[in-house]
């Protein structure tokens, strides 16, 4: 089938790198050098410089297997450090939404943009205004591909990315373009297309990306989903992805984390838990939504062999649904007792708040003010105002514990500097 033409144009916005590049934002000397970003409890490599692939170094490897690698290359290892990256991309998508009328945020360091109605000629020229404005304003380098679908801009920015001599922007509007990058494009790396399909689909003697956008549509429903389908359309320049400016309510709400030791202690467990649970019912108001069904668990560690292990979930309904942080660590801990067995050694708990629905959309109680129009949902506003306000958390339930032994190793965090007035970078002039 042939290329359609299309009235609709999308820019994909990509952030390079951008755990890396964050740290490199207030650290100069890190330029050029290998950065490596290490997941919670500093386990494994989630995120690496151009540097760092460049080396071979992969993704998911535990740092520990790479210690003498890493001193050997002079690879600079980060914690994680999620309030600065979050900072980040709130600052780059707040300038990107000022770029355009819609937008929509893919994830932490993607969106998506309308293009509707503008000149093929400016396409690129706009491309390369995204990238430098948010360059100069923030320090992060970007990404951009341009095309009529959001499919086929996935596939723009991928060669934007990997491709040196298009300085980063990559506008793919012509039929003779589109085809010359999709023969060379690897089936898995097009979005929605897995290993596990690109496999299925080379063993059906598609090879490429272009082949498969001239599979019959009937073989490709019947043997794949229609999902895949879809993608397919999307390849061929038929929109059919439109931009999600609202997201959708999300189905559940979590936290869990690994221990940054072992415990063993009923009170530690306790207080994990409900700083779990705390941290949960803030992003669940931070969305208007109440939750109508809590679930907690607790697991040993599944790889020391030595040791019995042994996880457990319990969950029970709320009646009515609540957002109250109070009545929801009550709840957790509840659950918590049923399944805590004293003498073994956990390393992961969490909780997970499900059958979440809107707040103006709250049942009404005969005999009980509902959470909307409660006292306790204005004590939930002043203490997410003030904590965000201040970047703090100085506004906390005992519940969670003071000295927070449990807490996730963080051995190589840089500083939270666009949070934290006692971090600030400090500059010797």
């Amino acid at each position: 089938m042939s290329f359609m033409p299309s009235d609709k144009m999308f820019a994909l916005v990509d952030c390079n790198n951008f755990y890396a590049s964050c740290e490199r934002v207030f650290n100069p000397a890190l330029k050029n050098r290998p950065v490596v970003v290490l997941s919670n409890n500093d386990g494994c490599i989630v995120a690496r410089s151009q540097e760092a692939k460049d080396l071979g170094m992969a993704m998911a490897t535990p740092i520990f297997k790479c210690w003498d690698f890493v001193k050997q290359h002079d690879v600079r290892v980060f914690s994680s450090n999620y309030v600065l990256y979050g900072d980040i991309s709130n600052r780059v998508m707040s300038l990107l939404s000022r770029m355009t009328p819609h937008i929509e945020v893919y994830s932490i360091d993607e969106a998506f943009l309308s293009c509707d109605g503008m000149a093929a000629g400016a396409l690129a020229d706009y491309g390369r205004q995204i990238q430098q404005r948010i360059k100069r304003a923030t320090g992060i380098p970007v990404s951009v591909g341009i095309a009529a679908t959001k499919t086929l801009a996935k596939v723009a920015n991928y060669f934007a990315k990997h491709q040196k001599d298009k300085g980063g922007v990559l506008c793919l509007t012509r039929k003779e373009d589109i085809e010359h990058y999709l023969c060379r494009l690897p089936l898995e790396k097009v979005w929605g297309i897995a290993r596990r399909k690109a496999a299925f689909l080379q063993r059906n003697n598609i090879q490429d990306v272009l082949q498969l956008t001239r599979a019959p549509d009937r073989w490709i429903k019947k043997y794949l989903t229609v999902m895949t389908l879809r993608t397919v359309w999307e390849l061929r320049g038929i929109s059919c992805i439109p931009l999600e400016e609202v997201s959708a309510h999300k189905k559940g709400i979590g936290t869990s984390r690994s221990f940054g030791r072992d415990v063993t202690k009923f009170s530690e467990m306790q207080e994990a838990l409900a700083a779990y649970t705390a941290r949960a019912a803030v992003k669940l108001r931070a969305q208007a939504l109440l939750a109508g069904y809590i679930q907690v668990f607790i697991a040993t560690d599944v790889f020391k062999e030595e040791r019995p292990y042994y996880q457990n979930t319990s969950g029970m309904c709320l009646d009515p649904p609540s957002a109250d942080t109070a009545r929801l660590i009550k709840s957790a801990l509840c659950l918590f007792q049923g399944i805590f067995r004293r003498g073994l050694i956990y390393k992961r708990a969490g909780i997970m708040l499900m059958d979440l629905s809107p707040q103006d959309c709250e049942q009404g109680d005969l005999f009980e003010r509902i959470y909307q129009h409660s006292a306790r949902r204005r004590l939930m506003d002043v203490m997410d105002r003030y904590n965000a306000r201040t970047n703090s958390g100085k506004l906390f339930w005992a519940a969670e514990g003071l000295g927070k032994p449990w807490s996730m190793r963080q051995a190589y965090t840089s500083g939270r500097y666009t949070t934290r007035w006692e971090e600030l970078l400090k500059i010797k002039i």
